[in-house]
């Protein structure tokens, strides 16, 4: 048993003893091999899966955190863009909505949010004021662009910079009511001269859907040839004036006071429909991240498996060999 217990030994020590150099044979156990480099190697690739993962999950934190503040502006803004629509829906019945209307200078006022993150909202808002351009284009017409908010700004400024009148951001920064619009729709007014402002936005219908839609409001001049050549405004003529204002003057306040309306009415529809757009992509965008989630957690495992499946066999190959 002695002996056979001694020749076990010299098996083990046999290697060391027989090196010419017994030093540089134990500086080679300490020093990484080939094999134990290799593993490092698989070690690191499951610590990037690892840090991807780390990565996604807090994509998926923002993306759920920005989907409740987004939820929590829309209950702010729906009451407030429900209740403005009783503002501008007596201009309709009594001048009504004529977007057809041929005129000779045209303003196109673009409604949009100075943040991302919301869909393609902006960008249907854009194409729709390109279309209204290309319609009422011509030789003895002239179309210019009003534009507020950031994102329709950095798309229109590209191809028609030289047609923008006059750019508004930072809509949003501080509450929106009636006054500060009433304060952008003068500005509007003092700064472009119309026979036509088509305002285009964003009309709220529910979380999951908004309504493009087109807005229309007519120069006192043009209201009053409209009215003379009978249609829809023809029934002006029904009502009476009273006080020392004569009918030129009674349709000048009467446009800029329907311009404001319709203004404060399309910004709060197109915030409203700007939150529920933001909602929707957040969400999208948590579902997605959870998948990838999902994805990278099943690579992992499998990864860090192989990894320990190779790690056994070599150390059972390993004592197999020191045994045989």
């Amino acid at each position: 048993m002695a002996m056979a217990a001694l020749r076990r030994e010299g098996r083990r020590f046999g290697p060391l003893v027989s090196s010419p150099s017994p030093i540089n044979a134990i500086r080679s156990t300490l020093v990484p091999t080939e094999e134990q480099v290799g593993l490092g190697v698989r070690s690191i690739s499951t610590q990037i899966v690892r840090n991807r993962m780390k990565s996604v999950k807090n994509i998926q934190k923002i993306t759920k955190a920005m989907k409740m503040v987004a939820a929590s502006k829309l209950r702010a803004i729906q009451v407030r863009a429900e209740n403005s629509r009783g503002l501008w829906q007596p201009f309709t019945a009594l001048l009504g909505d004529t977007p057809s209307v041929s005129v000779k200078k045209n303003v196109i006022v673009t409604i949009s949010s100075d943040k991302g993150l919301c869909g393609g909202i902006n960008s249907t808002s854009v194409k729709i004021s390109r279309a209204l351009y290309k319609v009422n284009a011509g030789p003895d017409t002239e179309t210019k662009y009003v534009i507020l908010g950031e994102k329709a700004k950095a798309q229109l400024i590209r191809d028609s910079k030289k047609d923008i009148s006059l750019i508004m951001t930072e809509l949003q920064k501080n509450f929106l009511n009636y006054t500060q619009v009433s304060v952008l729709a003068d500005d509007i007014l003092k700064n472009v001269e119309f026979d036509a402002l088509r305002i285009v936005f964003n009309k709220f219908q529910s979380v999951v859907s908004f309504l493009p839609t087109t807005a229309t409001v007519l120069s006192p001049e043009i209201v009053e040839r409209e009215s003379e050549a009978g249609g829809k405004i023809g029934s002006l003529d029904a009502y009476e004036i009273e006080g020392g204002e004569t009918k030129s003057e009674v349709l000048q306040n009467l446009a800029e006071f329907q311009f404001s309306c319709v203004m404060f009415n399309a910004v709060l529809e197109n915030a409203c429909s700007e939150q529920g757009a933001r909602m929707s992509a957040m969400d999208s965008s948590s579902r997605n991240a959870g998948d990838m989630l999902d994805r990278l957690t099943l690579t992992y495992n499998r990864t860090r498996q192989a990894s320990i499946t190779t790690e056994l066999i070599e150390i059972i190959s390993g004592a197999s060999a020191l045994t045989g």
